[in-house]
C-alpha cells in the first residue's frame, strides 16, 4: 500500500525519510545493516533515504520496527500547542508544567530559602524517581543520613524511595524537579490530595 503524496504531504514525506537516515545513524548502522535488519534491499533503503522511492506503508511499519520506535513516533508532526505556559503557585512559590508526551510526569521550578531537615524522619519517602537540576545559588540533597552540596548547574536523580529533602544553603535557591509518575502521586498524597506544590517542606 502505498502512501499518497498530496502536496500537504510532501513536507511529512522530506520529514519521514530524514528521521529513517538520523535514526540509523545514531545506532551507528550502515545502510547494510539496517536494510538487513527491516529485509530491503541495501539499495531500496539508500532511494528511500534520498526519496527517489515512494514510501510505503508496510515498509515503514518495517523500518519503525527496526528502529525500535513505532509508526507514530516515525509520522509523527509538530503540534501548534508547542508552548506550554506555568501552572503559578504564588503562595509556595511554585511554578508547574505538566509534561504532554508522558502526562503522569511533571517539571516544577521552585525557590528555596530554608536549609532541609537533617533528621530523616522528617524526610519524605514515596515510590517513583526524581530528577533535579540546580538553577541558581546552593542545594543541598539529604538522602537519608547523606547530605549533598549542589551547585549552579548540577543536578542530582535519585529514588525517591530513600528518605529525601531539599533546601538552601548560605541564601535563596532556585531548582528545576522533574517528577515521573509515581513521584508526583507520592508528593500529592503527602500534601493531602492537592496539587504539586512544595516539593519539599
Amino acid at each position: 500500500m502505498m502512501l499518497p503524496m498530496k502536496q500537504e504531504d510532501e513536507d511529512l514525506d522530506s520529514l519521514v525519510r530524514k528521521r529513517i537516515r538520523a535514526l540509523r545513524v545514531a545506532q551507528g548502522w550502515s545502510l547494510e545493516e539496517l536494510a538487513t535488519r527491516a529485509r530491503l534491499s541495501q539499495s531500496s533503503l539508500s532511494r528511500i533515504e534520498n526519496g527517489q522511492r515512494r514510501l510505503a506503508l508496510d515498509q515503514l511499519v518495517t523500518l519503525a520496527r527496526a528502529l525500535d520506535t513505532s509508526l507514530d513516533q516515525l509520522v509523527e508532526t509538530a503540534t501548534d500547542d508547542v508552548v506550554t505556559s506555568p501552572m503559578i503557585d504564588g503562595t509556595h512559590g511554585v511554578m508547574r508544567w505538566p509534561i504532554k508526551g508522558d502526562p503522569g510526569m511533571t517539571v516544577m521550578r521552585q525557590r528555596m530559602t530554608e536549609p532541609p531537615p537533617d533528621n530523616p524522619a522528617r524526610m519524605r519517602a514515596h515510590p517513583g524517581r526524581e530528577w533535579l537540576v540546580v538553577l541558581s545559588g546552593t542545594a543541598i540533597l539529604m538522602l537519608g543520613h547523606r547530605r549533598f552540596r549542589l551547585e549552579a548547574n548540577q543536578a542530582a536523580e535519585f529514588p525517591t524511595m530513600m528518605p529525601h529533602a531539599i533546601g538552601a544553603e548560605g541564601g535563596p535557591c532556585e531548582i528545576l524537579g522533574i517528577f515521573d509518575r509515581e513521584a508526583r502521586r507520592g508528593h500529592q498524597r503527602e500534601d493531602g490530595g492537592r496539587d504539586d506544590r512544595e516539593a519539599h517542606d
